[in-house]
């Protein structure tokens, strides 16, 4: 029962973070708006689970686990029943930036928490199911909105959306159990101190490299697909829009392997191989077709479920003091790859289409494969 806890809440923590990629074509619709100003409303949440990230570990290492978890889950329906009232673009970017304040505060504080309450391949494995909540949660936001916005006007289908969190929120708070190894740390000056030590260490360091990169290709693939899918010659409407995003529910298959992995290939084989995965399917999408660009983005985004969950059990693994903050600044890098992946692939797909994006998604993830051959201690360490 508490591994499906740790699923739940990566559902609720990415059901609106992404929820938005099915329905951009409708934005530069009903807003007049261009690709990267749409793209703007993806970016804006990740930025701001960037800046917040660090800072909610912090607090989290003061007040506790499930307090935050449970009221972030809460906050997040706030700003996604305020969608209702959207008439522009530029308040549409306003409230999913709302969005993303709530999100690190599931995020950041999960990892620390089971972080502390589970050892070795009960860490692993605990980790492993919350990740594939993840992909779950974010397949779900993309494919209701998708669908719902098929049915009704998107602006409807966010206070549905709205009422899923708060239901989420009353779920987490009924069977999440309290911490049992967490011990309180308020005094901010040792937070700084613990924040110093964390800038210099080189398993942090290159978990936040990582990060940076493969969230720069994950949100730059899979928002301006949705422009490239709905343009000609595929026009798919929303609700179809949202039957692609199905690829993400390979990753709740995917995302345990590395549960699997790591103790037989360690971090490093694991890593390189994921994103050499990754990058192979990325390419697969300049191929024409529907069906082979779906295939494609299954292989893509497997190969990033399975970086994200290795390496964010790496961090769990190497970092034993201070660990929500460790988590925060991984998430600070991670999510500051998806705001410059919406923003740079904006621009990569006005001046040259899907090959524009593709290419900038290429860099992103060669990046990865040379910090994680280059920094990642070999199996034997």
């Amino acid at each position: 029962m508490l591994l499906l806890t740790f699923g739940l809440i990566g559902v609720f923590a990415f059901v609106q973070v992404y929820s938005v990629q099915a329905i951009l074509p409708l934005l530069v619709r009903d807003f007049q708006a261009s690709a990267v100003q749409v793209g703007t409303t993806v970016g804006a949440t990740v930025l701001a689970v960037a800046l917040t990230a660090p800072f909610t570990g912090m607090l989290s290492d003061a007040l506790g686990r499930k307090p935050i978890i449970v009221g972030s889950v809460f906050f997040l329906a706030l700003p996604t029943a305020l969608m209702y009232f959207v008439t522009d673009i530029q308040w549409m970017v306003v409230l999913r930036f709302l969005q993303g304040l709530a999100v690190p505060g599931i995020t950041v504080v999960t990892i620390a928490y089971i972080g502390e309450e589970f050892r070795a391949r009960a860490m692993a494995r605990a980790m492993s199911v919350y990740v594939a909540g993840t992909v779950l949660g974010g397949f779900l936001g993309r494919f209701l909105l998708g669908h719902l916005s098929a049915v009704m006007h998107w602006q409807q289908a966010f206070v549905l959306m709205a009422l899923m969190n708060l239901l989420g929120a009353m779920l987490v708070w009924r069977i999440l159990p309290a911490s049992r190894h967490f011990v309180a740390n308020p005094q901010v000056r040792s937070g700084l101190q613990m924040l110093g030590r964390h800038l210099r260490n080189r398993s942090v360091l290159t978990a936040c490299a990582l990060g940076v990169c493969v969230l720069f290709a994950l949100v730059g693939c899979f928002t301006y697909i949705n422009l490239y899918l709905a343009d000609a010659p595929y026009h798919l409407d929303t609700a179809a829009l949202g039957n692609i995003f199905a690829v993400y529910l390979l990753g709740v298959v995917v995302t345990p392997i590395a549960g699997r992995l790591l103790p037989r290939l360690g971090f490093r084989r694991t890593i390189l191989l994921a994103l050499g995965t990754s990058l192979l399917g990325l390419w697969l999408t300049l191929l024409p077709g529907v069906p082979l660009i779906v295939l494609a983005l299954a292989i893509m985004s497997s190969g990033i479920f399975i970086t994200q969950s290795a390496t964010i059990s790496f961090i769990a693994h190497k970092v034993e003091t201070g660990r929500s903050l460790a988590s925060g600044l991984y998430y600070m890098a991670y999510y500051s790859g998806g705001f410059l992946g919406a923003w740079l692939c904006g621009l990569a797909y006005a001046q040259g289409h899907w090959r524009g994006a593709v290419a900038a998604v290429s860099v992103a993830l060669l990046g990865a494969l040379l910090a994680g051959y280059r920094l990642l201690p070999p199996k034997a360490a």
